[in-house]
């Protein structure tokens, strides 16, 4: 059998030290490690993955069946999905149009409109319940001011109607004063109903 001596002094263009050796076997080691590295990383990118579809299927679920606020998403889910998560979560859905503070205020107000007798204090305090930001209810109603003050004196107006028979002018001011309609559209209110009556 040749010995390694015999096989180098048959290829004097290799130049061979332990360094080499050593370094190759170093290299090969390192190359390994890499290997196994990016596998634990695919792993764990994968593992990521799956845990975000689950969790973000589980919210989806949750703001699909009704529409939720930002801050109803997260005291309902605080407890199961971590925060960073439940955070990235809610970003992908806001980018996707599935959740906003915004449509939700609109979509609350026009159910206010279509069965409730609510003065605006009344609305915006049901709304800042939600956890919806006060800058994002104002903006909201700034943007829908006309619309709103109308719909309030239509409130003012019914309940106006609706107590007459059992109580004072007095009385139903001060009523509809204490559940927050402005003293101007409470007036209006009045007075509206008072020309339709001169009118028949």
């Amino acid at each position: 059998m040749k010995t390694f001596e015999d096989f180098l002094k048959k290829h004097p263009e290799i130049k061979y030290t332990e360094g080499n050796i050593n370094n190759a076997s170093s290299n090969n080691q390192k190359s390994h490690k890499n290997i196994k590295l990016e596998q634990v990383n695919n792993k764990q990118e994968y593992e990521n993955i799956q845990e975000f579809d689950k969790a973000k299927t589980k919210v989806l679920k949750y703001v699909l069946y009704k529409k939720r606020t930002e801050q109803e998403i997260k005291q309902k889910f605080s407890s199961e999905i971590n925060e960073n998560l439940l955070e990235d979560i809610i970003q992908n859905l806001k980018e996707n149009g599935y959740i906003s503070d915004t449509n939700y205020i609109q979509r609350a107000v026009n159910e206010f409109i279509a069965i409730k007798t609510l003065s605006i204090k009344e609305i915006y305090i049901k709304l800042y319940a939600k956890g919806i930001s006060s800058n994002t209810i104002d903006e909201y109603f700034n943007e829908n001011e006309e619309m709103l003050e109308q719909y309030e004196i239509s409130c003012a107006k019914k309940i106006i109607i609706k107590k007459s028979s059992q109580m004072e002018k007095e009385e139903i001011e001060n009523y509809l004063y204490k559940k927050g309609y402005k003293s101007e559209n409470i007036k209006t209110a009045f007075e509206e109903l008072e020309n339709q009556t001169e009118e028949i």
